[in-house]
């Protein structure tokens, strides 16, 4: 599983980011094909009025990674902004990266196209 370097920018804030299992985790810098793109998709999609820049800006940055790196899924706890401007920036006929919202707890489905397995 990839760990953002944005993420763990918003992290330190208010929790020191060693608390975090990082020896399962692998740190994905944001990188320079990761800007072109975050670039790209701030021109082309129109952030909400009511929308904090700043913070949009960050979640555009995670969806240029997710982007860039094929990254299948997306796990968070901001539908209100993030889950909103992935599902805007997918493009018809591109690989897609889907929404996980911690809220709803983990289902094996996700990464199995959404098929669900029998009970054993």
């Amino acid at each position: 599983m990839y760990l953002s370097t944005i993420v763990i920018s918003e992290f330190q804030v208010k929790q020191a980011i060693n608390d975090l299992p990082l020896r399962n985790l692998v740190v994905l810098p944001f990188n320079v094909d990761h800007a072109m793109r975050c670039g790209v998709l701030i021109r082309q999609l129109s952030r909400d009025a009511t929308d904090d820049r700043v913070r949009v800006k960050d979640d555009f940055k995670l969806i240029a990674q997710c982007d860039c790196e094929g990254i299948s899924h997306l796990l968070s706890e901001d539908e209100s902004t993030l889950v909103k401007y992935l599902a805007r920036s997918q493009a018809p006929g591109q690989p897609v990266t889907r929404s996980v919202l911690l809220k709803q707890g983990f289902d094996v489905s996700w990464f199995e196209n959404g098929q669900f397995r029998l009970p054993d």
